[in-house]
């Protein structure tokens, strides 16, 4: 049993910037603090984005506190250049990431310190930042005969770049940017597309502006004071009408065809009687929370999801999530990872250590 201040589970942005804060305001890595994560590489999600995803094609990637990104090669894979710049990051501050370690469970422990129970043995922490983002959850929906489908079925944390899908019939399911931008790529590649969301995309032609971002950020937040599953930023705020955006529309590879209604041995069928024959369903259906880990702490409200005040648990103040809800974006993830720190200092200043 090793006992420190705090744990961070996770070492993407949000587990990054926290710690970063934390060493910032005092906290000795390994001493004070230890940042878990289970990745076996620095990175975060980024490391297992596809190859095509280049780093010129990433929207809103906000550079990590204390140390600017520079001199990205926008054709580089952004899972080459992000994962290049959180190695330095760490190196550069000292933050001692200790990976790869599974968190297996965080449960209540002795003299008010809670237990993180890992694959390298267990930590007891005043206090624990949950850092673990959606990346490893990736969301399925299920349909009818789904099981019967002969071709293949991935999902976008698989998706393995456009060329994998040359010459077959792909149907797209999903309404973010992940799906048009899947869409985009694989059309020149594939023998046809075909596009299918549950709801009618919003395309945002206004600029995306401060104002804005706080308006979509203020709807998630929402969400998750009343405890409810957070929702992605993207989904309040439309998808962006660019360029490439405008040429998929107008070459009819963002024609949108409603969502089927089950799924049949040679591809997708409606109840009207259509059906749209394929060879590949690729599900670009977004991602849940990574917090099963914290389900011995019984956080969770009746509607699915931790309240959260700003970073906080309400249920419990010593648990702090971080990149959840309102701060998952990379830019979020800073200013929470700030924030929790604050107020986690002051909560170990209230509370002096058991002997």
């Amino acid at each position: 049993m090793r006992e420190v201040e705090v744990v961070v589970v996770g070492a993407g942005q949000a587990g990054l910037s926290s710690a970063y804060h934390l060493r910032r305001t005092g906290f000795e890595p390994d001493r004070d603090f230890v940042v878990l994560d289970h990745s076996p590489a620095p990175g975060g999600a980024w490391q297992f984005r596809w190859p095509s995803l280049t780093y010129g094609k990433v929207h809103g990637m906000h550079a990590l506190p204390g140390m600017e990104l520079t001199d990205a090669d926008p054709l580089a894979p952004s899972s080459e250049v992000i994962g290049a710049y959180f190695d330095r990051y760490e190196r550069t501050f000292d933050l001692r990431v200790r990976r790869p370690v599974d968190v297996h469970a965080v449960r209540e422990g002795p003299g008010g310190r809670l237990l993180v129970e890992t694959s390298h043995g267990t930590w007891a922490t005043r206090a624990l930042i949950n850092a673990t983002g959606t990346w490893d959850r990736p969301f399925w929906p299920r349909y009818p005969g789904q099981e019967t489908f002969r071709g293949r079925q991935l999902h976008t944390a698989q998706y393995p770049g456009p060329e994998a899908f040359a010459g077959l019939r792909v149907v797209v399911v999903g309404g973010g940017a992940s799906g048009t931008q899947h869409l985009l790529e694989i059309a020149p590649y594939a023998a046809a597309t075909t596009w299918v969301t549950r709801r009618p995309p919003v395309w945002r032609e206004e600029p995306f502006d401060e104002n804005a971002g706080r308006e979509a950020v203020a709807l998630v937040e929402e969400r998750v004071r009343q405890g409810l599953p957070p929702r992605s930023v993207v989904s309040v705020t439309g998808l962006p009408l660019n360029d490439a955006i405008r040429r998929g529309l107008e070459d009819g590879v963002l024609d949108r065809l409603p969502m089927f209604d089950r799924i049949g041995p040679e591809g997708v069928v409606w109840d009207d009687g259509r059906r749209v024959a394929a060879d590949v369903i690729l599900w670009a259906t977004g991602f849940r929370p990574v917090i099963d880990h914290l389900a011995p702490l019984r956080l969770r409200e009746p509607g699915g999801g931790i309240r959260v005040e700003g970073t906080r648990a309400v249920a419990d103040p010593r648990i702090h999530l971080v990149g959840y809800g309102p701060s998952a974006s990379t830019i979020g993830a800073n200013r929470a990872g700030r924030a929790a720190v604050r107020d986690i200092r002051r909560l170990l200043a209230e509370e002096p250590a058991a002997a």
